[in-house]
């Protein structure tokens, strides 16, 4: 009866808590596989509470025309993004990603510039670490909708995926960035609202410039670190709004973006230096047709020989990748793999932390196809009992098992860690040519002793090697 008689401001901070708490929860489910499903509702339920409560405060709104109109928007922005949600292929989500990651950047820059126009037209004089607080929204949330979008058309094919590179690019985003800081910092000093649209536009034009030099197989870190940014950008509205639960929200989205960011360079072996300046991918040395440089031959096989390897192997490890993904081929590839089990094969899969276009990509692929998580072998597990594996089966993955990581020093990808499939009795690798991958460079292992090919779509020749198999 006590806890009845609390004010409803009591009872909203309670709930705000709840929601804070909710969102360390979520995040804790999503670092596990098995837990992600749970975290992504923790977090759902979380995020509807604070939007609950934050209509029963009178003092976030000045009439009922903006609770219609916020009703309006959030009915609007349900319409588009539940359909693109549920619909969106797995090949799509990294731009998905980085689609929705923008909104929330552009909103959170949007909520600064109202709020330091509403002080303006209400004559109010903020201090500077308020005008700080409004520039760092303004700043930090243009940068990532409009670097977000420019991921979004690389992603999307909408514009090149090779890095896009001019005269003096350093030197002129440099420029552009002392300017953005000096505008700031006077901004702050003078509170002139006219400063703001000047800041606005420049981190519009400084996301841009930052993404344009990145090649397609680094967008998916750079995602990462927009995505971070957003966070950012949302604990600056949480200190403008006044608002605990934006701040942490934000933190949280800040922090764990910003580790996502270094676990994926780390797993790319390259600094995220190299990742934002090195343009790398820009060149493609390797060749389309069915010979490496040099006129290099490779071995190519058929469904039906490749099936009497598999089946009579005693381990199996599959290595998935983005050409996996492209080709919907999960289904299949779960199909294979239950057919050589019921044959007394041993089969796992071997999972790169970068394989696909996102963190946990190839891991959410296979779930789709019921593949168990027991089955799943991280790259330290896998590579340690590659050795002992009859046949390596790639399908789709092309960088992440590139044997030039490791003995090629001048190779841009030298110093990333590998699956190393090379190590297997045999290789199997499915492709549909011999197209380089990301990294835009050839791949050794196709040319290795041990290594045969099956060109075609991964889909396709899976189901090929199923029915072959099913006829032994």
């Amino acid at each position: 009866m006590i806890a009845l008689s609390f004010p409803l401001t009591t009872w909203r901070a309670l709930l705000y808590l709840a929601a804070i708490v909710g969102f360390v929860a979520a995040l804790k489910g999503l670092s596990s596989p098995r837990g992600a499903r749970r975290g992504n509702l923790i977090g759902a339920s979380a995020a509807v509470v604070a939007v609950g409560i934050t209509f029963s405060d009178p003092t976030v709104y000045h009439s009922p025309l903006n609770v219609a109109l916020a009703g309006v928007a959030m009915a609007v922005g349900a319409l588009v993004a539940v359909p693109a949600a549920r619909l969106v292929k797995m090949t799509a989500i990294p731009q998905m990603v980085a689609a929705f990651n923008g909104v929330g950047g552009g909103a959170a820059a949007l909520i600064s510039v109202v709020e330091w126009l509403h002080w303006h037209s209400a004559g109010v004089h903020p201090a500077s670490y308020q005008i700080a607080e409004v520039l760092l929204g303004v700043l930090i949330g243009s940068v990532s909708f409009s670097g977000s979008a420019i991921a979004f058309a690389k992603l999307q094919e909408i514009m090149a995926t090779r890095p896009i590179t001019y005269p003096a690019q350093q030197a002129i985003n440099a420029t552009a960035g002392a300017a953005t800081l000096a505008l700031t910092l006077t901004a702050v000093a003078t509170g002139t609202v006219g400063y703001v649209y000047a800041i606005l536009v420049l981190a519009l034009a400084l996301g841009v410039a930052l993404v344009l030099p990145i090649g397609g197989a680094d967008v998916p870190v750079l995602i990462s670190l927009l995505n971070s940014f957003t966070g950012l950008a949302v604990a600056a509205s949480g200190f403008t709004l006044d608002n605990n639960l934006l701040i942490v929200a934000g933190t949280l989205v800040g922090a764990s973006g910003i580790i996502l960011t270094r676990l994926m360079s780390k797993a790319m072996g390259r600094s995220l230096t190299n990742i934002l300046f090195s343009a790398f991918g820009s060149v493609v040395t390797a060749t389309a047709g069915g010979e490496g440089p040099g006129g290099r031959s490779v071995r190519s096989s058929t469904p039906d020989d490749v099936a009497v390897l598999l089946a009579y192997a005693s381990r199996v490890v599959v290595v998935p990748g983005y050409g996996l993904a492209v080709a919907q081929a999960q289904h299949v590839v779960k199909e294979l793999a239950d057919q050589l089990a019921a044959r007394g094969v041993t089969v796992a899969y071997a999972i790169h932390p970068v394989a696909g276009r996102m963190p946990g990509h190839m891991n959410v692929l296979l779930a789709e196809a019921d593949v168990s998580y027991d089955d799943l072998e991280e790259m330290d597990q896998a590579n340690a009992e590659m050795s002992t594996t009859d046949v390596a089966l790639v399908v789709g993955a092309n960088d992440t098992v590139n044997p030039a990581a490791v003995d090629s020093p001048g190779s841009p990808i030298y110093g990333m860690p590998i699956i190393h499939a090379d190590r297997a009795a045999h290789v199997v690798f499915l492709k549909r040519s011999m197209r380089p991958g990301f990294a835009g460079i050839d791949n050794e292992l196709l040319f290795n002793d041990r290594t045969v090919m099956l060109f075609g779509d991964a889909k396709d020749t899976l189901q090929k090697l199923v029915s072959a198999v099913a006829e032994l």
